[in-house]
């Protein structure tokens, strides 16, 4: 069974250290996001939770998907789209809590990229 904790009242799994969404591999102050994976509906606060615990058959979202809401502030429960997401300058929209600019780094394993 996946580890699971209800955050905001979304399910996320993974190997969660908090109630905003860090984990045991990211867990800085600014580690407060969980992602809606595309290949099995379910959030997690990264892709190595997810390699853990998750469906086995990863999957990046496809662009055309990035009006959908598969981001979860761990701070605020606000959920955002992935274009939102990805255009945010590194900040909740809803509440401007700090996300970890260090992310985008690694984007491309969640999100396809051109």
């Amino acid at each position: 069974m996946n580890p699971t904790q209800f955050i905001h009242g979304h399910q996320v799994y993974g190997a969660l250290t908090d109630s905003e969404t860090r984990c045991a591999h990211y867990h800085s102050e600014r580690d407060i996001i969980a992602i809606k994976f595309y290949c099995c509906g379910q959030y997690f606060p990264c892709v190595s939770c997810h390699e853990e615990s998750g469906c086995g058959n990863r999957q990046v979202w496809p662009a055309e998907c990035f009006d959908e809401k598969a981001i979860l502030c761990g701070k605020c429960g606000t959920e955002l789209t992935i274009h939102d997401y990805l255009s945010s300058d590194s900040s909740c929209p809803s509440c401007s809590s700090a996300f970890n600019p260090g992310c985008s780094l690694h984007k491309h394993l969640y999100f396809e990229t051109s």
